[in-house]
């Protein structure tokens, strides 16, 4: 695999919308080979009897089964609230609309 020059890396930049000092150019095209030689050891990976897997270790859902609990009143939830109006709690405006 051919090494990532300078000029791809400025490329990239431009496409990113990032400003890389020409100083730092060579030192971005080396760090970006290794990474393309990684990820191109990763592909040549005979793979065909494995599975894809989104995890390496077998997991289960844990779930509790639903079960029914008394809970507040709206008399007992609105109790405690600074101001209600019409049976809901009532909070300050923060948008400047009109109503």
């Amino acid at each position: 695999m051919a090494a990532i020059s300078r000029e791809e890396v400025a490329h990239l930049a431009r496409l990113s919308r990032l400003a890389v000092p020409e100083e730092e150019l060579d030192l971005f095209a080396g760090q970006l080979d290794v990474i393309l030689q990684a990820v191109a050891r990763v592909g040549e990976v005979v793979a065909e009897d494995i599975p894809p897997t989104s995890h390496s270790v077998p997991l289960t859902n844990v779930l509790r089964d639903d079960v029914v609990v008394p809970c507040l009143t709206p008399d007992e939830a609105l109790a405690a609230a600074p101001d209600v109006e019409e049976g809901r709690f009532r909070v300050p405006r923060i948008l400047e609309e009109e109503a």
